[in-house]
């Protein structure tokens, strides 16, 4: 083993598992994280919408008695947020795909246990008369 590899872990039965280093990547494939959905149930969540933990959670989903997100992806999520970071700051800090991260920030936010704020929209481009209008102010000055 070179140097500055790690330690195999070791299951509660002291077995060695070789085979899980860091190089190997994910042991749980991405489908299994979001139960094979691709999309959040609700609305996308834009690259730079902010993400805030809710300290106080709302009514948990539709009412019909569903169970709050687990998960220890879910979890990690709910500490990282306390303090606001953006979707992509969330997805880098848990090395997932975004879309992964984006399906369950869906599960959090349809639980109320998020806040999500969305960017502002662009302000739309100013017609070809306006410019023309400056453009002439410009040259008569």
């Amino acid at each position: 083993m070179p140097d500055d590899a790690e330690p195999p872990h070791r299951h509660a039965a002291g077995r060695d598992t070789e085979w899980l280093d860091h190089e190997s990547g994910p042991v749980v494939r991405p489908y299994a994280l979001t139960g094979g959905r691709t999309r959040p149930a609700g609305s996308d969540f834009d690259l730079i919408a902010i993400v805030e933990t809710v300290d106080e959670p709302g009514p948990a989903g539709d009412g019909h008695g569903e169970r709050l997100p687990r998960s220890p992806e879910h979890l990690t999520i709910c500490e990282l947020c306390r303090t606001p970071l953006s979707v992509a700051e969330v997805a880098s800090e848990l090395d997932l795909a975004l879309g992964v991260v984006r399906v369950l920030l869906g599960d959090l936010l349809d639980h109320g246990l998020i806040r999500v704020r969305r960017p502002a929209p662009v302000a739309q481009f100013p017609n070809e008369r306006v410019l023309k209008e400056v453009i002439d102010g410009l040259h008569a000055l």
